[in-house]
């Protein structure tokens, strides 16, 4: 047995099974984006395992012009609908340059009296990802958003990273250089992996820590889901069973025409991310965050590892606050904004006043 057929074998049960449920269009848009999300890690999570095993890591581009510039387009429609940000900067790191966006607090001095909250995305959604939050946030303090290196965005990656300390140390000079003081850092499903490495490698400039549906941190995600995950990314497959894959990993196809949906699509079709992969946390790796620790993790369709990745997390991390949200699915920040920023909010309060 050759080894895509060692990788692929498990889930060829699952290829005879059939789809149920309606498209997308018949529902609300923040259903659809949260499809998206999901194929999206899809997508570039899996060249990112296939690539541990069949070839080594490059750096993560565009395919072609076009797809950049498809891309590009949705991306500006989708930062239409979040507030205007009060500066843009393209910050030189070892690694690239990483597009940020800054927006100052309502009041300003929130922003001299408290920390900044920096956002890391998940895989395919760069900084709009958040556009249901950050408007919310920067009522109480400086919010600071980064599209990754490596990942769809207005990033451009120069130098392979190899490693989740590779992810670190960019992150690490951005946050030098536009937060010295430190922040409170927020990371969702592949971002707060990212946002996790970075805290126990970094824990002097991260004053909490927040995941939202982090992958690969707690837990691996289902087996079922990243079995498709990795069928889907497999490529030169005939169309129809490329969309079969899909529909089981998003749970229905796409017909929606919302900005961000849209920008999600074209960055998982047309962006070849080349990025580590990363492991669940060891008790070893866990001691080392020290700092206020908020988990939440969705009850639908979780992709951090629903329930085992709670308990893991109270194991792992005996002082943290972990949440469940029983009606969210793996797209969390968009789906319970509302409800999320004031609980957010009263965490950092607490972690600045230095209580847990």
């Amino acid at each position: 047995m050759n080894i895509l057929q060692k990788v692929f074998s498990p889930v060829r049960r699952l290829l005879s099974l059939r789809r149920s449920r309606p498209p997308c269009s018949r529902r609300p848009a923040v259903r659809c984006v949260a499809r998206l999300l999901v194929i999206g890690l899809a997508l570039t999570g899996a060249v990112s395992i296939g690539r541990t095993v069949l070839g080594p890591a490059d750096v993560g581009h565009f395919r072609t012009v076009q797809g950049r510039e498809e891309y590009v387009g949705y991306y500006q429609q989708a930062m239409e609908a979040m507030p205007a940000p009060s500066s843009v900067q393209d910050v030189a790191t070892d690694f690239g340059t990483v597009r940020v966006y800054i927006w100052d607090a309502g009041n300003g001095a929130a922003d001299r009296d408290s920390y900044p909250v920096v956002l890391l995305p998940g895989r395919s959604s760069g900084v709009p990802m958040w556009s249901a939050n950050v408007s919310a946030l920067i009522r109480s303090r400086q919010v600071i958003a980064f599209d990754a290196l490596g990942d769809a965005g207005l990033s451009v990656q120069s130098v392979p990273l190899t490693s989740m300390e590779d992810q670190a140390a960019w992150i690490d000079q951005v946050v030098t250089a536009v937060a010295p003081r430190g922040v409170h850092l927020v990371g969702h499903s592949f971002g707060g992996a990212t946002a996790t490495a970075y805290a126990r490698l970094h824990p002097q400039r991260v004053r909490s820590l927040t995941l939202l549906e982090p992958v690969f941190t707690l837990a691996y995600p289902p087996a079922g889901k990243l079995g498709w995950v990795m069928v889907a990314s497999v490529p030169g497959l005939p169309e129809s069973l490329r969309d079969k894959a899909l529909g089981r990993i998003a749970g229905e196809d796409f017909a929606g025409s919302d900005p961000m949906a849209l920008m999600i699509k074209a960055g998982s079709e047309h962006f070849e991310a080349d990025l580590p992969t990363p492991s669940p946390l060891t008790k070893e790796e866990a001691n080392a965050l020290t700092m206020p620790v908020y988990v939440a993790i969705a009850g639908k369709d979780s992709l951090a590892g629903g329930r085992k990745a709670a308990e893991r997390a109270e194991e792992l991390l005996p002082g943290a606050r972990v949440q469940t949200w029983k009606d969210a699915t793996h797209s969390l920040p968009m789906q319970e904004a509302e409800p999320l920023t004031p609980v957010l909010e009263q965490f950092w309060e607490r972690a600045d006043a230095g209580a847990s």
